[in-house]
Parts: C-alpha cells; structure tokens; sequence
C-alpha cells in the first residue's frame, strides 16, 4: 500500500497476511477509497483485477460500461470476490435534477448489471462487498442509529435504497452481499477532511449552521482495513455500518481539528448561506444530523485502529507534517 497510510507497519496489514489468498475485482478503483485498497489488498498478496470504463491496459483491467449494460460475465470467472466502489461523486457538484438522476443511475445501473453477472457466472464469486452509504438512514437528529433501524427520508435514502436493492440478482443466488455504508471517510490526501485543512491551517476553520449536527466518520485506514475484514467474515452479510464508534457534533469536529492543527477555529458558516451555495445538497450533506453506531462490525469482531477523532486526526495531520 502506499507509504502514507503506513498499511504495512498496520495490525490489519498483519492480519490480512493470515487470509487466503484471493483474486478480487474492484470497481472505483480511481476514487478515494478504491486507490488506496487495490494497493493494500495487492502488498497482501491478492490479486486484484480493476473494472474499468476505457480499454483495457492489460489481464489485470476488465472493461465494463454500466451505462450501456456492457459487461462479459465470463470476464469475472475464477474471480473470488467483488468489491464495488463505483457512483457518482455525491459533493462533486451542485444537485441539479440531472445531477441527482446521475448520482442515482450511476449506482443502480452499474450494481444492477454487476450483480446479473456474478449470478451468471459458475462457480460464483464468495462475496460481494458493495458500496452504500449512511444517507439510508436519513436525519437522524439525536438519535443514535444502527443497522437496525429503518430506512429514513429523503433523496440520499431513496439512493441507498434504491442502490442497495440493485444487488438482489447475486444475493438471490447465493453470493454472499455485504452492503457497505460508510460515513464521512477521513484523509488528507481526498475527500472532505482534505478540503478543509488549508482553511482550517489559514486560521478560517469553523462551524457548520448550528454545529449541533452528528458527523459519523471514519478513517481512510479504517475503512480499508474494515473492507479488507469483511472479505472473509463468513458469517456478516446485509448493512454494515462503515463508521467508526465515536461519531462527534460537527461544533466539536471543529474544535478537535483546531486543536489537533494549533489553530483558531471559531468561525461559522450559517446554514443559510450554506442553503444558498449548496442547494439541496446542504440539508442532507453539510447539516445534515447522523448519529451511527458500527453495530455488525465491531460485533464481528473487528478493533479499529482510530475508534476516537483526535487520535484519527493526529495520526492524519502528522503524516502530511511529516512528523
């Protein structure tokens, strides 16, 4: 894996080098998540095929294209596990209605056809770990959620909803599915947390609205190694909550990446302007309220390696000081 999430000094990196060895794709392989478990899973001795929608380079690509329903099931034979990582970026852009109609095509008709396949294909895959997201539990307010609690509302939801039921053709025939719903997932290197660092070093760091609002994450470490987990916890399938147990109010997200950067952090952005620069994507991204708990995952077993944020952040923020 690559140096700077220090997989090979990891207990999870020990711990997968106990594992069989397995031959498994990976669709979005280029996103955050999917550039760095294709390396993690490939210094563990896999080998991992990568979906892809351009020509192939070489036997370790496959090609595929969901929008055209184009994929050779009997390119995925022998394969021992899928890990399906692909969809439109949610905070890529503005929701406008065709943006939205994309990020919710882009899952359900690349899972959809993903799952045609494996159900195709003899013998099947083990296990299929497919992309979801906390968005199916809607605002939550308060109240602390886990995998047993019902579906909420909203446009994310009916997405998680929608992208999760796409998986019923492999369930249907006997491949294991895990559906994974991560949370915010913390990296300097991409996503939210990577955003917010320059801000937050130039002293312009601050609340979110109210900042009363619930931020489940989870560290990139995490979330490959949980991943990484759930290839081989026979015993774990439907929703998995890919958060890590201390979720915290974004007010003290705030104050825990001040301190952690020796910075002031006491500015706010009200949730009107937020309203105004993000549309809809506000209420259900920015203020939106979720209180996850990791339930089937730490049931399972699994220990993670950053249960509480500033230890998350100190680990993060030294690595990009070179500390």
């Amino acid at each position: 894996m690559t140096r700077r999430l220090r997989w090979a000094d990891s207990p999870a990196h020990r711990k997968q080098a106990r594992m069989p060895m397995m031959d498994i794709a990976v669709t979005g392989a280029s996103g955050l998540i999917g550039s760095a478990l294709v390396p993690a899973l490939r210094s563990g001795g896999h080998t991992v095929r990568t979906l892809v929608r351009r020509q192939p380079r070489d036997s370790s690509e496959i090609s595929w294209d969901p929008a055209s329903g184009t994929l050779d099931p009997a390119a995925l034979a022998g394969v021992d596990a899928i890990v399906h990582l692909a969809g439109a970026g949610v905070g890529d852009h503005r929701w406008t209605n065709s943006y939205k109609r994309q990020i919710l095509d882009s899952r359900v008709a690349g899972t959809t056809l993903l799952a045609g396949a494996l159900a195709d294909l003899d013998p099947r895959p083990r296990v299929l770990l497919s992309a979801s997201g906390i968005g199916w539990y809607g605002n939550t307010g308060d109240h602390t959620v886990d995998e047993s609690t019902p579906g909420g509302t909203g446009f994310l939801a009916e997405v998680s909803a929608a992208w999760e039921a796409s998986t019923a053709a492999a369930a249907n025939a006997g491949v294991r599915v895990c559906h994974l719903r991560t949370g915010v997932v913390l990296s300097p290197h991409g996503g939210a947390l990577a955003r917010q660092l320059p801000l937050f070093r130039f002293g312009l760091g601050g609340r979110l609205g109210s900042g009363r609002q619930w931020l489940s994450w989870i560290s990139l470490d995490d979330e490959i190694a949980a991943i990484s987990f759930l290839l081989t916890a026979e015993t774990v399938r439907g929703p998995v909550n890919l958060t890590s147990p201390g979720p915290v109010t974004n007010a003290a997200f705030t104050r825990t990446l001040g301190t952690a950067l020796h910075r002031p952090a006491f500015l706010a952005i009200p949730g009107v302007v937020l309203r105004i620069v993000l549309g809809g994507l506000a209420d259900e991204g920015a203020l939106v309220s979720q209180r996850v708990m990791p339930g089937v995952l730490t049931d399972a077993g699994y220990v993670f390696s950053h249960a509480d944020l500033d230890s998350a952040l100190t680990a993060m923020i030294s690595e990009t000081d070179g500390r």
